[in-house]
């Protein structure tokens, strides 16, 4: 992977996921995320409880604004003037409206930071999608060449990491050298994990990349007998997901005798609603119905690694410099004006009706 050392880059584009800052914004916004995926209602009528439960406010919007505060401190203190824009898939400010907002600014060629560290169609080529669509929206828009997959990026490790060790420390002293660490990332159909990836290159390149992740960071805190489990399927219940489910794994965890688990989020870079709901609150009561001591580890979106990797990525691509990384899964997801990695890159999947 290589990156354009002749482009003169002048803006930077956060892109994300987006979610609701007030009640009435939340069904509108879960229309948004599952149009065309056959969801049922009845489970749309459930989310919609879990978002009433943080009063009809994500975390998301809040905890991304925070990570471009210090990112455009990370710039300037690295003397990097480029001003930093905010944009999401699904709810405001929608990536249409910050695009065009660019373009009225004078942007012209932008690097766009996607929240996601992975590949797979919903990690990665999604957000592809999301740029081609901006630009084909706004007249004029600049340029918008996306930063690489930054799933082995070593301040990332790092992070979670020191959050794992932390955790630890958090459990009872006696159950400490017992807890079992449990990686999580939110599942997907297994047919997109099946296709994420270049054609040739056998597919599974999301569950690759987390798998990688999750041993990088057991590795780190010197565990190499660990667990990696997914969470927040939200499908048809007649489509196949990734699988363990987190609640479904503590039960098999309790079952042997484990006291306790370290739960670690490995596939999220902040605390958003599959955090703080299916973690903090589904899973940690389930881990006490089970009498399991319970500790979820730190995401790393508020540690100043973060914003310090993102820095590094913009230099990356500036110099055209080699990746810095740790693991060895295939690392892509660098592209212009939206154009996916490769023919049949992570080709999405045909979302079957709800019945």
């Amino acid at each position: 992977m290589s990156g354009n050392q002749d482009t003169e880059y002048d803006a930077l584009l956060v892109l994300s996921f987006g979610g609701p800052e007030k009640p009435e914004d939340v069904r509108p916004f879960l229309e948004n995320v599952t149009r065309g995926r056959g969801v049922p209602p009845e489970r749309l009528d459930a989310v919609v409880e879990h978002y009433m439960h943080f009063g009809g406010v994500s975390p998301i919007n809040a905890l991304n604004r925070d990570i471009i505060a210090r990112v455009q401190d990370e710039l300037a203190a690295a003397g990097i003037d480029l001003p930093v824009y905010f944009g999401n898939r699904n709810w405001h400010p929608m990536v249409e409206e910050t695009v065009a907002r660019m373009r009225d600014d004078g942007v012209r060629n932008a690097l766009v930071f996607p929240t996601s560290a992975w590949g797979g169609y919903s990690g990665c080529r999604q957000y592809h999608e999301d740029i081609a669509r901006a630009r084909a929206a706004v007249d004029g828009a600049p340029t918008l060449a996306k930063l690489r997959q930054y799933f082995d990026h070593p301040l990332l490790i790092g992070s979670f990491v020191d959050a794992i060790r932390a955790a630890r420390e958090q459990l009872s002293e006696d159950v400490r050298d017992r807890a079992r660490l449990v990686f999580t990332a939110h599942s997907v159909p297994t047919s997109a994990d099946a296709a994420a990836g270049p054609a040739s290159g056998g597919g599974h390149l999301y569950s690759r990349q987390v798998a990688e992740a999750a041993r990088l960071c057991a590795e780190g805190v010197g565990v190499d007998d660990f667990d990696l489990v997914w969470q927040s399927r939200s499908g048809p219940p007649q489509v196949p997901w990734l699988d363990p489910d987190i609640c479904d794994h503590l039960e098999t965890v309790a079952a042997s005798g484990t006291p306790a688990v370290i739960v670690c989020p490995v596939g999220f870079v902040s605390d958003h609603l599959e955090v703080v709901w299916d973690l903090d609150t589904e899973a940690r009561d389930k881990a006490a119905e089970l009498g399991l001591e319970f500790v979820r580890v730190a995401t790393p979106g508020t540690d100043p690694r973060f914003a310090r990797m993102v820095r590094e990525l913009v230099e990356e691509r500036r110099s055209g410099a080699a990746p810095t990384r740790l693991g060895r899964e295939p690392l892509l997801g660098a592209t212009v004006d939206g154009l996916p990695c490769a023919v049949d890159c992570c080709v999405p999947t045909r979302r079957p009706a709800a019945r």
